[in-house]
């Protein structure tokens, strides 16, 4: 996936994570986001300096699965603003990813269909990112979003930290409305 190329007509943004203050890593120093929007879809790239640090899931095959948050994962949410409703992604990388859909604050979740699933790749030695996601648009309207990114880091010590654009008090809730701080711009469809 790294062979893809960024056109002149794509949009680059680039994103720092803080971690929770309850919740702060061990060796991990810093995590990072990319995001490529381009006609479609978005090219997310999720960059941990201190990666040799990191508990890895095993390799799996590429297919929907619940529960990936309760390790190494990376996230993202998109909300309509003015609305209550957003949509969760969830991208390990064992290169396996999760889709919901919540009607409000952790309220009405149910899987997101879509009609094509993302496609998720893992680093390796050499690799400068954790996750490489390139994740289809065709299933979401075409308005901007607010937009919130996160990751759960689980060390190779077991120490586990949460990381997001911003935090709302309290223990960590990726959830939160007001973790959704930036703005993802409507996506142009083919």
């Amino acid at each position: 996936m790294r062979s893809s190329a960024i056109t002149k007509d794509a949009l680059m943004q680039e994103y720092e994570l803080v971690p929770h203050p309850d919740t702060p890593p061990a060796k991990v120093e810093a995590v990072r986001v990319r995001i490529v929007v381009r006609e479609g879809a978005l090219l997310l790239t999720f960059i941990v300096h201190g990666n040799d640090h990191v508990a890895l899931p095993d390799w799996a095959t590429s297919t929907r699965r619940d529960d990936l948050w309760k390790t190494t994962c990376g996230e993202m949410f998109l909300g309509l603003p003015g609305s209550e409703a957003y949509v969760e992604f969830n991208y390990s990388p064992s290169t396996q990813w999760a889709a919901y859909r919540f009607d409000a604050h952790r309220a009405g979740g149910r899987d997101l269909p879509l009609s094509s699933p993302p496609l998720v790749d893992r680093g390796d030695d050499t690799s400068d990112y954790l996750v490489e996601v390139e994740q289809p648009l065709s299933d979401l309207p075409g308005e901007p979003f607010d937009l919130g990114l996160t990751a759960v880091i689980e060390e190779t010590d077991g120490t586990k930290s949460y990381w997001a654009l911003a935090h709302a008090p309290g223990p960590p809730d990726f959830h939160n409305r007001d973790c959704f701080i930036a703005t993802l711009p409507a996506p142009e469809r083919p």
